[in-house]
């Protein structure tokens, strides 16, 4: 039985991950943070399994990773976790850099520190990010990095220092350099989850409008549950290499939001450009969806496209198993349900408030 350790096992590719592996009869391991707010929604129903424990660990104390490596020794170590949202790396730059940076190399001293060098395999999550204002399309392992944002800066020194301890050291630490991968799990505050949850709310009526940032945006979305196959195949290669991680295919905010909008009931026709475009509901005549410069970065990338040629090629991973289409539709279909239940919630609430209030029950 193989030992798995995973940081940030607690968000959508940590979820997904567990799961995988576990399938695999590995033995799996994940480091959360101390907090008095429970974030474990994702893996509560792992809680229990005899092959799936957790430990408190954080990525900006070496000691507590120093720990947690030396404890478990595992064969394989997927470093997901990050301050993984570019927006507010723009708000906490010094924290995205700690983390999403020197985070990077505290694992790595860790498992040198322990004497795993030479067995213990590490993926690095990185992203497509890395190419910021993209000097070529599509991108692939080559293409030049041009980082535009402080996450963006950040996660470029993990993928440097990853690259340094594999040829300094000879141990076998790779980057998958992902493009966007999204779910029904993806946190509420990505775009792509904020569009599926506002086209649901608008839907049963619990939302008015939805306010976006640029829709002309281009972006790969591929499917989270899909990619973590690919993490591991990456760690089962003959040779430690970095990897695209990506679909091959590209859609704008706007196709988006028109998918995820049509798949809850409502066709939408798009006006305007810029940030007077908006998002009207053919049916009604009303505007759904507006554009607020609230949501533009002080500087955007615009224009990720990936190449997943290789891992096609030398992991035999298949990058379109989910279609664009697909991950709208399970997306969708996820937070209509979400959605209807808690309006039926609500609506238990009110009627309980009415029979007390009415003396029917006490």
């Amino acid at each position: 039985m193989k030992t798995a350790l995973i940081t940030g096992i607690t968000g959508q590719d940590g979820s997904y991950l567990s799961e995988f592996l576990l399938g695999k009869g590995y033995d799996v391991h994940g480091t959360i943070r101390r907090s008095s707010v429970d974030y474990r929604e994702r893996i509560a129903h792992l809680e229990g399994h005899p092959h799936f424990h957790l430990h408190y660990a954080d990525l900006g104390d070496s000691m507590s990773l120093l720990q947690v490596v030396g404890k478990v020794r595992p064969d394989e170590i997927y470093n997901l976790a990050a301050q993984s949202h570019v927006q507010v790396s723009f708000d906490a730059p010094e924290f995205t850099a700690d983390v999403d940076a020197t985070g990077v190399l505290r694992i790595l001293e860790a498992v040198r520190q322990c004497g795993l060098a030479a067995t213990c395999r590490i993926y690095q999550a990185s992203t497509s990010e890395l190419y910021g204002k993209v000097e070529q399309v599509p991108q692939n392992e080559s293409t030049p990095f041009h980082p535009y944002s402080p996450y963006a800066v950040a996660k470029l020194y993990g993928y440097w220092i990853v690259k340094e301890y594999r040829e300094a050291y000879g141990m076998f630490c790779c980057s998958g350099i992902l493009f966007n991968h999204e779910s029904e799990r993806r946190g509420e505050t990505f775009v792509t989850r904020k569009i599926t949850l506002a086209a649901a709310r608008i839907a049963q009526g619990k939302q008015d409008k939805l306010y976006l940032g640029n829709l002309s945006s281009r972006r790969d979305w591929g499917y989270a549950k899909d990619y973590v196959e690919c993490m591991w195949l990456i760690l089962q290669n003959e040779r430690p290499e970095d990897f695209v991680i990506a679909t091959g295919e590209q859609h704008t905010v706007r196709e988006f939001c028109r998918l995820a909008f049509r798949y809850a009931g409502i066709e939408l026709r798009f006006e305007g450009e810029g940030v007077h475009e908006k998002g009207i509901d053919c049916a009604t005549g009303r505007v759904l969806v507006e554009v607020s410069e609230d949501f533009y970065r002080p500087t955007d990338v615009v224009n990720l496209w990936g190449d997943p040629t290789k891992a096609q090629r030398e992991l035999g991973w298949n990058p379109t198993k989910t279609s664009f289409e697909q991950l709208v539709r399970l997306m969708v279909d996820a937070d209509m349900a979400k959605v209807a239940v808690e309006r039926a919630g609500e609506e238990v609430r009110t009627n309980l408030a009415e029979y007390l209030e009415k003396g029917i029950v006490k």
